[in-house]
């Protein structure tokens, strides 16, 4: 996700509406047997399998929750994203993000996953965003942060995918603790573990979401269910590019099922730095990552095309 708009963009979502879509898929398995053994998600060798397209960077061109009915009746629903992706740019997988679903319930978590199946795609990660802080100095908004985490570990496994990746939003009334953002996440990832679904945190937010931050979080929690989601573009935006490589570097230590390619991304200040590519894809090879990458493409132009060349990229460097 971009580093700066996507918060601003973000309405609080009350976790009332979010209703749980799942019971735990795997009965007869113990919930300590789940939490220590991890996840097990087979990945592709093949370069274009392990490639992703998000819904992200079509915002202007998919339904969201905020769009007023004049906007919504000329954008496209979630449902037939999978179709124009698979048609677009010969990918068979996805990422959608929160703000695309217009519900929660079974019916329609069902209706988007038979789409996608009936177009040959499948679901790499479920991206989702609260403005609920797990840190927050309310005990009542970190409970509403722990309730949306969970609620949407049930939308991912209601839709088979592997993974979900959660945002650590930031508080005005606290700070990011290492601790205290651990204990947050710990009943989290356990719940996850029931579900057999991956939690994924990302480089984003520079406040509570720094990926050396994120990498000490992952390690305080020690859960096989808790990885790093490494954003290629966010770091640069408010680090050297040193620090950022050396962020990202951290970031593939504890990655495991989903990354997110950039090409660019954009200061504070609106300055456009290009990310080079090639040097990320060799952090990722260096930590042995065999997870998917996300094109998440958000330089200025049109989406299409920018994730067209995005998927052109990552097949190469992935050759």
């Amino acid at each position: 996700m971009t580093l700066f708009s996507r918060r601003n963009f973000l309405q609080t979502i009350s976790a009332a509406t979010l209703a749980p879509a799942l019971k735990n898929p795997l009965p007869g398995i113990s919930a300590a047997l789940l939490q220590a053994s991890g996840p097990s998600i087979h990945f592709s060798t093949q370069p274009r399998e392990r490639i992703a397209v998000a819904t992200y960077p079509f915002r202007e061109f998919i339904i969201g929750r905020h769009d007023d009915k004049f906007a919504a009746s000329k954008k496209l629903p979630l449902k037939d994203f999978p179709a124009q992706i698979a048609a677009k740019f010969n990918v068979t997988k996805i990422e959608p993000w929160s703000e695309h679903f217009l519900s929660t319930e079974g019916a329609y978590l069902d209706e988007l996953h038979n789409s996608a199946t009936r177009s040959g795609v499948t679901f790499a990660n479920v991206a989702a965003d609260t403005d609920h802080s797990i840190y927050s100095a309310d005990a009542s908004v970190r409970q509403l942060a722990s309730q949306f985490g969970k609620q949407w570990i049930d939308v991912a496994a209601r839709l088979s995918s592997p993974s979900v990746r959660l945002n650590i939003a930031s508080a005005a009334n606290a700070k990011p603790e290492l601790t205290q953002v651990a204990d947050g996440l710990k009943p989290i990832a356990d719940y996850a573990a029931s579900k057999n679904v991956a939690v994924h945190l990302e480089n984003d937010n520079p406040i509570s979401e720094d990926p050396f931050f994120i990498a000490s979080v992952v390690d305080r929690v020690n859960s096989p269910w808790l990885h790093a989601l490494p954003d290629f573009g966010n770091s640069f935006a408010v680090l050297s590019t040193a620090d950022a490589l050396r962020g990202l570097d951290q970031m593939f230590a504890h990655a495991y099922a989903i990354s997110h390619v950039k090409d660019a991304t954009t200061t504070p200040a609106g300055k456009v730095v290009p990310i080079e590519l090639a040097r990320v894809f060799a952090l990722a090879s260096k930590h042995h990552y065999h997870g998917d990458f996300s094109m998440e493409f958000e330089s200025a132009g049109d989406p299409y095309e920018g994730t067209a060349k995005l998927v052109a990229a990552t097949i190469k460097n992935l050759s």
